[in-house]
């Protein structure tokens, strides 16, 4: 029996989980699964361009253990983009971080600023006004319980769902 995964970070649940190549119909096409720590390794390590060793400490987990998950959240988006297949992002053995308060970065005056969001409305920069901001990371902000002990977490309830 294996032994049980460490529980990992991740910063919020992706706005879209679903995604389709256009003009084809969903009956014809395989599905493929994206893990939530892959989706957010793929985060860390591509969009936000850090190292695996920094990307994994943000994910509480080993460089090992994020180099695997990486490599194969490569291979799941390959798959996806050459053979048309239907990726759908769901699961995995996560943890959320706080996502009441968002943290964003205004790429005109270059303030950062928290809102708290629970729609798809306009950010605006309080300072200048401008539209052109983007979410940057929470995890230096958020506070983890039982910090010292090594936690591990249950699965998300889709994942038990699906048993």
């Amino acid at each position: 029996m294996p032994r049980p995964h460490k529980c990992r970070r991740i910063s919020s649940n992706p706005d879209v989980v679903y995604f389709k190549p256009a003009g084809l119909r969903i009956k014809e096409l395989e599905e493929i699964s994206l893990t939530l720590d892959e989706y957010e390794a793929i985060r860390l390590a591509d969009y936000e361009g850090l190292y695996q060793e920094n990307a994994a400490e943000k994910m509480n987990i080993s460089r090992q253990t994020f180099g695997n998950i990486i490599n194969s959240a490569h291979q799941k988006i390959a798959d996806f983009l050459l053979n048309a297949k239907v990726l759908v992002i769901k699961g995995g053995v996560i943890e959320i971080l706080n996502e009441k308060n968002k943290k964003f970065r205004c790429k005109e005056c270059n303030n950062t600023f928290k809102r708290n969001i629970n729609t798809f409305n306009t950010i605006n920069c309080p300072r200048c006004k401008s539209s052109e901001v983007h979410q940057i990371s929470l995890y230096e902000n958020f506070e983890f319980k039982n910090q010292r002990r090594k936690r591990m977490c249950k699965r998300n309830r889709e994942d038990e769902d699906e048993k």
